[in-house]
């Protein structure tokens, strides 16, 4: 009985490892094929995507490069089964400056345009992109200052070439970069820039940013899955019936 007792058990937990074992590389696959969660730790999106939004960003839309491999292992160059984005899409991509850190913004410039922000204006190769202005954005401090709480910046709604729109801030009038020389794009390079346009820190910092080879993409935000309040922490799931955006779950990311 006892030997009988014992082999069962044996099978039992080499059963058990096997299932974790396949449910952890159903999970890599999973990750570095098809879709990787990110969360967004500050305010350059806004008011598209909060502190505290988690999304969904599919590896697939662009190909795969070594960044988009756990650890980015350096084991090839360029891409495989690469596609360029599109003008608008938000993309996350890794940090020409520090390959380590991953960043969220808009692809606004492709190889070979001319960028520049003249008095806050966006313009495309010498033609300003259509905006129109909106209600005042009312929400959790945009701009960056100290101590938080509710802010009212302006807001407007921005159309590029392609005819993809979305709503941009603009927490200060004649801000930082608000005025700059032309940004040429480079061959195989992005141009990217957040919604936020006053609180982003994006390829018009050349020194920071700058220009985004195609091979740092990582992939294309898709679906917010979960949102809480920034400041909050989502383990800390009994602070959720107040603390959690319920009407942000699910919400598509353009």
């Amino acid at each position: 009985m006892s030997v009988t007792s014992g082999t069962k058990t044996e099978s039992g937990v080499g059963e058990t490892i096997r299932v974790v074992i396949h449910a952890l590389l159903i999970a890599l696959v999973i990750r570095t094929f098809l879709f990787q969660p990110f969360n967004i730790p500050s305010g350059s999106m806004k008011a598209t995507l909060l502190v505290g939004d988690y999304l969904f960003v599919s590896k697939y839309s662009y190909g795969y490069s070594h960044y988009s491999i756990p650890f980015s292992p350096p084991l090839f160059s360029g891409r495989i089964w690469g596609s360029d984005p599109a003008r608008g899409d938000i993309v996350v991509f890794r940090l020409p400056k520090d390959d380590s850190t991953d960043y969220i913004k808009r692809v606004i410039g492709l190889p070979g345009d001319r960028i520049q922000m003249r008095d806050g204006l966006l313009y495309i190769n010498d033609t300003p992109v259509e905006r129109q202005r909106m209600s005042e954005y009312v929400g959790e401090e945009p701009c960056g200052s100290e101590g938080g709480g509710i802010s009212r910046v302006k807001r407007w709604k921005e159309t590029l070439p392609n005819g993809v729109s979305y709503e941009t801030l603009d927490c200060a009038d004649n801000g930082y970069v608000d005025n700059t020389n032309v940004y040429t794009v480079p061959s195989g390079h992005f141009f990217m820039m957040g919604d936020n346009r006053d609180n982003s820190t994006d390829s018009r910092f050349l020194g920071q940013v700058g220009y985004v080879p195609k091979e740092n993409l990582i992939g294309r935000a898709q679906m917010i899955f979960f949102s809480i309040a920034e400041g909050e922490h989502a383990w800390m799931f009994w602070r959720w019936p107040w603390a959690v955006r319920w009407n942000r779950f699910f919400k598509i990311v353009r």
